[in-house]
């Protein structure tokens, strides 16, 4: 299994790019888009944090990555 993170996820395409993350075993981590899609995110990774900043988002994932080292 892979963790994800995705960048755009109140986009047209976003629920294809969740499903395809979901149908393959894989995990979303986390996510970031300016508008807020947490109820479409929400169905495929209840447990996912959502950021609409891109500063929080940069800083979460640094430290999640610090983590996993």
């Amino acid at each position: 299994m892979k963790n994800f993170a995705l960048i755009g996820a109140a986009g047209y395409i976003a629920p294809r790019h969740l499903r395809a993350i979901k149908d393959t075993g894989n995990n979303l981590v986390a996510a970031m888009d300016i508008n807020d899609s947490v109820g479409i995110m929400d169905s495929h990774f209840p447990d996912a944090e959502f950021f609409t900043e891109f500063e929080d988002f940069t800083a979460f994932v640094e430290r999640s990555s610090v983590k996993r080292q």
